[in-house]
């Protein structure tokens, strides 16, 4: 039996399978909406609050996602 997940535009159920083309997505309209909502900046990812990322030490200026 096919593992299946909610399309994640439209919550359809889509097959978790090799011969799904678009997977996660049901369709190749429900990939290209998804696409332009991240373009236009209606989808983003959260930069980390003040506060999320314990101190590093004082005057350690590298990137700590290294």
């Amino acid at each position: 039996m096919a593992v299946t997940v909610p399309c994640p535009t439209c919550g359809r159920a889509v097959p978790w399978t090799p011969e799904s083309r678009f997977r996660p997505f049901c369709s190749k309209r429900c990939r290209l909406i998804d696409l332009g909502e991240w373009l236009t900046e209606g989808r983003v990812i959260p930069e980390p609050i003040e506060g999320d990322i314990e101190d590093l030490g004082e005057g350690d200026d590298q990137d700590p996602l290294r």
